[in-house]
């Protein structure tokens, strides 16, 4: 998958974590942690941590004008730690929604950078 592939599949986790976050608040479930939220947790971490290695490495070729590592790893960590609080109705509604949208906006920046250096679906 390409690195631009990869950004759009981290912007569907943000959506898809923000819509389970309501569904959670309004059915007032409660996950089983083995069954549920480890392995969806296991599986957007690693996409997560192998998106933040690949795109500091572009950042370092291409050298984008609004993209820096410390968004990266800003990134990374507040993404690691919603993807896991979307399962759970306890989680503070506001502080949540905003991770969520800073992520979306660091996303979005990397893509319009991405097409601002004219960068298809090629990996580098």
């Amino acid at each position: 998958m390409s690195l631009l592939q990869n950004t759009n599949s981290l912007l569907v986790i943000c959506d898809e974590c923000e819509q389970r976050f309501y569904r959670m608040r309004e059915t007032d479930h409660t996950p089983d942690f083995f069954e549920e939220v480890k392995p969806y947790a296991d599986q957007s971490h690693r996409a997560i941590a192998d998106w933040a290695t690949d795109m500091k490495v572009w950042i370092k070729l291409r050298k984008p004008r609004y993209v820096h590592d410390v968004q990266i790893d800003s990134l990374k960590d507040s993404m690691t730690q919603f993807v896991v609080q979307s399962f759970y109705k306890e989680t503070g509604k506001k502080r949540f929604i905003l991770s969520i949208n800073a992520a979306r906006y660091t996303l979005q920046t990397v893509v319009n950078a991405m097409d601002e250096k004219g960068e298809d679906s090629s990996n580098e």
